[in-house]
């Protein structure tokens, strides 16, 4: 609701394809440049604090953005600041909180883990834009806010009861060194390069018909801010149905294959969107993109997770969250200045057709990663 709420003001407030692109940009932008930073300390803290921290402070940047916008004192500076604000938090609580899912439910449980856990986001996508759509129509944006804000409550308190087994102790080696070897991990070993290749490729050609989604529901088709909300609905739902297809697996073999045909099918489905004529078959076409944008996400989220060391978990999910989330500015804010020039339609399409052809030079990895996870399979 709160993603539906600060497009839906920005684009009232400026009117412009190149400002909505740059409230992407301050959201995600953080995650892209402290990703690093934020993986580094997920090994070396308690990553449960973390996220302990990392929610109130979700908490805190909701009730400021409510206070803001039902005093009538928000300006799209506002927004901008405080999607900056919500960027840094993020940053730091989606590696912590990816890291703990291994030692929530082990090993043998992960992909199921991953996939439930994909299938609970994306539930919400489906009912909180639908919801959050209808309450800027009838209450305004604050509303939304508002009921984001009350929402960490609920998260905090879920929090303070889990418990989880003893945590390795932190790391001695030096900052510097500990990230340093990081990156030599991910560098030395291709089949998790390719997956965060493929997965960096295919959110940032998706970014733009995201940013771009208030245009096509309004000045496009002319459904105003409900015509938003429904058609991000649409995107959770078929992620909602490719995620729970995921949950029955029970094992990483196979996944390679899911990740290379939903990368292909999000590119074409990229370029029907482009230039569907209608608004209910751009709803058909936006819920395919959810489910194979999800299933993508997912696979890749499992295959690395089940490939890498829990040493190294917090770095290299920090680096994968930046091929999820730490690249989105960069579409959200390509995706803006040049639909300025081209069109929303146009840039979208380029999008599609880019993400196809990464698809496709993602193919010849597929052997290296199906053996990979053999051999993990076999040693575990």
């Amino acid at each position: 609701m709160q993603n539906v709420g600060q497009s839906w003001l920005v684009y009232r407030l400026t009117g412009s394809e190149l400002m909505v692109g740059l409230l992407g940009f301050c959201a995600h932008g953080p995650v892209l440049l402290l990703g690093p930073l934020a993986g580094l300390t997920a090994d070396r803290r308690s990553r449960y604090r973390i996220v302990l921290l990392t929610q109130a402070a979700f908490l805190v940047q909701a009730v400021l953005l409510a206070t803001l916008t039902l005093t009538g004192r928000i300006t799209a500076t506002h927004v901008f600041l405080l999607a900056g604000v919500w960027g840094v938090i993020n940053a730091f609580d989606i590696p912590a909180r990816q890291s703990l899912y291994i030692h929530m439910v082990g090993g043998q449980d992960l992909l199921n883990a991953i996939a439930l856990n994909s299938v609970v986001f994306n539930t919400a996508r489906v009912a909180g834009p639908a919801i959050g759509g209808l309450v800027i129509a009838v209450a305004g944006e604050g509303v939304c806010f508002s009921i984001n804000a009350a929402t960490f409550l609920a998260v905090l308190g879920s929090l303070f009861l889990l418990r989880l087994p003893p945590l390795e102790p932190e790391s001695r080696d030096t900052p510097w060194r500990h990230l340093r070897e990081g990156f030599r991990y991910v560098a030395s070993h291709q089949p998790v390069l390719a997956l965060l290749a493929i997965n960096a490729a295919m959110n940032v050609t998706r970014a733009p018909a995201v940013a771009l989604a208030p245009f096509f529901a309004d000045a496009i088709f002319g459904r105003g801010s409900e015509g938003l909300g429904v058609l991000t609905a649409a995107a959770g739902l078929g992620a909602v149905a490719g995620t729970l297809g995921l949950a029955r697996r029970t094992a990483a073999r196979g996944l390679p294959g899911v990740v290379f045909s939903s990368a292909l099918a999000t590119g074409a489905c990229l370029v029907l969107f482009a230039w569907s004529p209608a608004f209910w078959s751009s709803l058909l076409i936006f819920g395919l993109i959810g489910f194979n944008h999800m299933r993508q996400n997912a696979s890749a989220n499992t295959l690395i997770q089940t490939l890498i060391p829990d040493a190294y978990r917090g770095r290299v999910m920090a680096l994968y969250s930046m091929t999820v989330v730490g690249v989105l500015p960069l579409g959200h804010l390509a995706g803006g200045a040049v639909a300025e020039h081209i069109g929303p339609r146009w840039t979208v399409f380029w999008g599609g057709l880019i993400c196809a052809v990464a698809a496709l030079a993602f193919r010849p990895f597929m052997a290296g990663l199906h053996e990979a996870v053999k051999q993990r399979s076999m040693a575990q």
